[in-house]
Formats: structure tokens, sequence, C-alpha cells
């Protein structure tokens, strides 16, 4: 089977390398040889991490798209466009469309699906969500027949680096960042990870099917690990948790919760021990119970395997004469403001150390419902203290409130920490 291959970077570096290294072995176990026929580049005369013939290569988008002799056309440039454009001329040319394409998917996901069920071919994105752990083929297969109640996710790798190594070698946020841009599992420009972009973008993908719901990214709750200190780090596991990048989402009576944001994990979820690098997807259905997926979530090979496991699949699908299985209709969900969860919160104040100080904030929260489960104070110096407390179960918005009220305390300091609680 010929295949077509848009865009020759680090994942597709990995596909070239995934079949050169185990093509034989992946034709015995499925009966199926794959051959690169055509290649997409920018640049003829860089050098690749695999050396295939020179024809192979080209510079015209129209050379793989609308090649007879290719029946799967793999999208691996990353971004919106050109690739949605591409794609939607593959899948005009009766071609069935691989990508690892998360921003695509998350945003343009739904059209380019119906797209692809109107010209009777199929879109694979398993390696968009989570690089090399499977899950969206097990959500769209194995548990189709469970109402999910909430998934609960570190689906991203570099961010999840970043706060291991806070915990377990004391890094300041910063030198953690290098480190991780160092071993390259870090961008030059972080930012879509740090600040939660990017595990939003798959949660979109990830909740759109777990709900089966057209989900916006624009419209998810985000707030990334800029804010996360070693202090916080440390008082987290004094109090028995660490501190995760979570990507949560939750069906409630009345819509959906969906959100980013860092939270305190207990030391005893499962969740609590995937470091480094590694992702993984906490799963409860109303029949499976609780499930976990976990590996590695990025990087050239895992998301490689990903990307060649959905060439097979279409390849199988085509020589079954299948074209595009129906998606089924999307439901219509509504989004909830974040202001009505209820969730237990990590406070971490600055305050002068000066008798009345504990008082004055439990009348603050007091006067709003909110009652303290766990206070610790440390003696800093010049005269001021750091106060450390973390509430029962409140509803954000009660919370929110009381914590305005705590701010305005004349003897605490603007500058508090503040983490969700997983419960």
């Amino acid at each position: 089977m010929k295949i077509g291959m848009l865009g020759m970077g680090t994942v597709g570096g990995g596909v070239a390398r995934l079949l050169e290294r185990n093509g034989e072995l992946l034709a015995g176990r499925t009966g199926i040889k794959l051959t690169l026929q055509r290649v997409l580049v920018r640049d003829l005369s860089r050098r690749r991490a695999v050396d295939l013939p020179p024809q192979t290569y080209t510079t015209s988008p129209d050379a793989v798209i609308r090649d007879p002799a290719i029946s799967v056309v793999v999208e691996l440039m990353g971004g919106i466009e050109p690739a949605r454009t591409l794609i939607s001329e593959a899948l005009k040319e009766k071609k069935d469309v691989v990508t690892a394409n998360k921003d695509l998917m998350a945003q343009h996901g739904r059209e380019l699906l119906d797209l692809a069920r109107r010209c009777g071919r199929n879109i694979y994105f398993e390696a968009s969500a989570g690089g090399g752990i499977p899950l969206i083929r097990p959500l769209k297969h194995c548990l189709v027949a469970n109402r999910i109640r909430c998934i609960i996710g570190i689906i991203n790798g570099t961010t999840n680096y970043i706060l291991t190594r806070m915990s377990f070698d004391d890094m300041d946020f910063q030198e953690a960042l290098a480190r991780a841009q160092e071993l390259g599992f870090a961008e030059a420009d972080p930012s879509s990870d740090i600040e939660g972009r990017d595990a939003a973008y798959k949660l979109a993908i990830l909740a759109g099917i777990a709900f089966n719901c057209q989900v916006d990214p624009g419209e998810l709750y985000i707030e990334g690990i800029k804010n996360v200190t070693r202090a916080d780090i440390h008082y987290a596991r004094e109090l028995g948790y660490t501190i995760k990048l979570l990507a949560i989402g939750e069906e409630k009576p009345g819509g959906l919760l969906l959100r980013v944001h860092p939270a305190l994990v207990p030391l005893a979820h499962p969740l609590a021990s995937v470091h480094d690098e590694f992702n993984a997807l906490f799963i409860e259905g109303d029949l499976i119970g609780e499930a976990m997926f976990y590996g590695r979530g990025a990087g050239a090979l895992p998301t490689a395997s990903a990307v060649v496991a959905d060439i097979i699949d279409a390849v199988r699908s085509r020589g079954r004469g299948e074209g595009s299985p129906h998606p089924g209709k999307p439901e219509q969900k509504k989004l909830l403001p974040l202001s009505v969860l209820d969730s237990r919160f990590y406070v971490r104040f600055l305050a002068q150390d000066l008798p009345g100080v504990f008082g004055a904030l439990a009348t603050a929260f007091g006067d709003e419902g909110v009652s303290l489960d766990m206070i610790i104070q440390k003696r800093k110096k010049n005269g001021v203290a750091e106060i450390v407390l973390v509430t029962h179960t409140v509803s954000e918005e009660r919370f929110q409130r009381a914590m305005e009220k705590a701010l305005r305390l004349p003897t605490i300091r603007p500058e508090a920490a503040v983490f969700r609680v997983l419960e």
C-alpha cells in the first residue's frame, strides 16, 4: 500500500524510521506492506532522518494529493492552514486521511469529519490527543456502551516534566523549563504548553468523543503552571498531595464542566504517580467504573506508533470497501461556567506576622460559609509569615467571594497562590 505524507518534521521522520525499522514486522503481522510513495517537504536539499529515494520528496502538495497510486494521505504539518485545505482536497480525491494535528481537529474536526462522510472516506486522528497512548480508539469503540461520567488527564508531557523536576529535584520553574528545553521536551517557545492551551486542545478532542458533543476549545477555562512555585510543591507534599496540570471533563445535570488548571492530586490517586514526560487519562464510566491509560504522550516514535496504527486501520477499511462510518449526531450540550464547580481549595497567603491574622482570615472565610480543613503557618523573615490553608468542599463562586474579602484585609498581601484540590 502506497501512502503519501505531508510534512517530514519530528513525527514524519519518526514514521519513516518506524517503517524502516519495523516494516517487515508490520507486514508479517498485518499482511500489509507500507511504502512512502511521495513526501511533501519545504526544502529538497535538507538532510532527512531516513534516506528515501530522491524522487520520493516533492515541494508540490498536488504531487501527493493527486497521485492516483496513493490511497492514504498522512498530514503531519501541524497548524491550521494549509493543513485544513490540503486534508479537504485529499478527501475530495477519495483518499483517507491520517493526522496528528490536535489544533486542527480541536477547532475544525467536526467539519472535516462531515466532509469525509460526504466523500465516502474517513479521517483517523488517534495521535492528535494522546501521542503514543491509545485514547481515541478506546473511547470510540471499547467504551462506547458506557456513559462517561468524567475524564481527568495529564495530557501535556512538557508541563508534567517541569512539575516532576520541581518536585523531585527541588528546581524552580525556570530551571526546570530550561532542562525540559535541553532534552527536547519543551519547544523554544513553550507558551502553548505552560499556559495550558495544548492540553485544552486535546481535552476538546477527547471530551467531544467521550460526551458525544462538539466542543469549542476557546470556551474552556484554561490556567497554566507559571504560578506554581517550589514552596507550593513542598506544602502540597506536606499535606499529602502532588501538583499536576490536569485536563478535566465532567458531565453535570445541566451540562459539561471542562477545564485545564493545576491541581493538588492526592498521593494515593493513580495520576499522582505519572512522572516526567509521561501522560495518562483517568476515565470513569457507568459500566466499567474506573480505568486509566498511561504512556508516553509525545515524541517522534511514540506518536509515529499511533500514526502507523491509524494507517493500518485506514488500509484495512479500504480493503473491506468501507467508507466513512457515520460519526453519530452530536448532542447539544451546554458548557457550564467554572462558577458552578464544587471543589476544595489550597491557598497560600503572605501575611504580616501579627496577632489576630488567623482570626481575621477565619472570619473572612466563615462569613461566606467556607470552612477550613487544614492550616499551616511558617514564620518568614522581616515580619512576614506564610499561611497555607485547605478548605472543605465549597462552590467556586462562594470561595472567590471569600478570597476577595481575605485579600482586602490590611495584614494580607495580594500575591496569594490558589489551586484547586482533586477530590
